[in-house]
């Protein structure tokens, strides 16, 4: 499945414990253009140990497996999560209009 949206969180670092291998996890907000009343939010688990060089507010493309991901939250109450097995998230740059590139003042 493909994915469009913002990181809300910070890209972390962690190791998992069956392999001990790292891999990057954050938190993305996936909305329709416009007003969104509803948006989608997935956890992206980047399966790389590489620094992905995403930081919080950047849009992304993120390309994997969806899966369901169920826990016990801190409560103790059953709970889950949208959780996307990632072999790509790529930012993505908004390219501006000529219109939008700022004239250089005059000296």
């Amino acid at each position: 499945m493909q994915a469009f949206g913002n990181v809300a969180t910070a890209p972390e670092r962690k190791v998992a414990k069956v392999s001990g291998k790292g891999y990057y996890e954050f938190r993305m907000c996936e909305s329709q253009r416009g007003k969104d009343d509803a948006p989608t939010w997935y956890t992206v688990r980047i399966m790389k140990d590489e620094d992905p060089s995403l930081l919080k507010g950047d849009f992304v493309k993120v390309t994997g497996k969806l899966k369901a991901d169920f826990y016990l939250s801190r409560e103790g109450k059953p709970t889950g999560t949208l959780l996307i097995i990632a072999f790509e998230a790529t930012k993505i740059v908004k390219q501006m209009s000529a219109t939008e590139v700022e004239e250089p003042l005059p000296a």
